[in-house]
C-alpha cells in the first residue's frame, strides 16, 4: 500500500495568506483557488475589486494544474506553438496561472490565480505555494 501527503487546513491557510500578501503588495485584485490533487476545491478567495469571472477562471487553472501535474503555462505554450488540439482537452489549456503543489515529489494539489496578467497570476500562486 502506498501513502501520500495531503494538504491540511493549516497548509491551505498558509497558501492563501502568502498568495494574498503577494497580490496586495502589488495592488492586484485577483481570485485565489486551492484544490487537492484530484482538482477538488479546498479554498477560494476573491479579493476586493476582482471581477466575478476570476473565481471561475482561478478554479479551472488550479484544477487543470492538479490533474495535469504541471503548470498551465506549459499547456498555453503548447497551444501557442501550434498544438491546437489541446484546446479541446477537458481542462483550461490556454492560460498561465495554475501551479501544482509538489511535496516530496508528489503533486498534492494546485493553486490557480486569475485577475491580472498571466505571469503575474503565476507569481502570486508561487508565492502562496512557497509557504508550504
Amino acid at each position: 500500500m502506498q501513502s501520500k501527503v495531503v494538504l491540511d487546513n493549516a497548509d491551505i491557510a498558509r497558501i492563501l495568506a502568502g498568495a494574498r500578501e503577494e497580490a496586495l503588495r502589488n495592488h492586484w485584485a485577483v481570485t485565489i483557488a486551492v484544490v487537492d490533487d484530484g482538482g477538488h476545491p479546498l479554498a477560494l478567495e476573491r479579493l476586493d475589486g476582482c471581477a466575478p469571472i476570476g473565481a471561475y477562471i482561478a478554479m479551472e487553472k488550479a484544477r487543470s494544474a492538479a490533474l495535469g501535474r504541471r503548470e498551465t503555462k506549459g499547456y498555453e505554450e503548447m497551444v501557442n506553438g501550434g498544438r491546437t488540439a489541446f484546446i479541446s482537452a477537458p481542462m483550461l489549456t490556454s492560460l498561465e496561472g495554475g501551479v501544482p503543489i509538489l511535496i516530496e515529489g508528489q503533486v498534492v494539489g494546485a493553486v490557480g490565480v486569475s485577475g491580472v496578467k498571466s505571469d503575474q497570476d503565476a507569481q502570486i500562486a508561487k508565492a502562496g505555494i512557497a509557504g508550504v
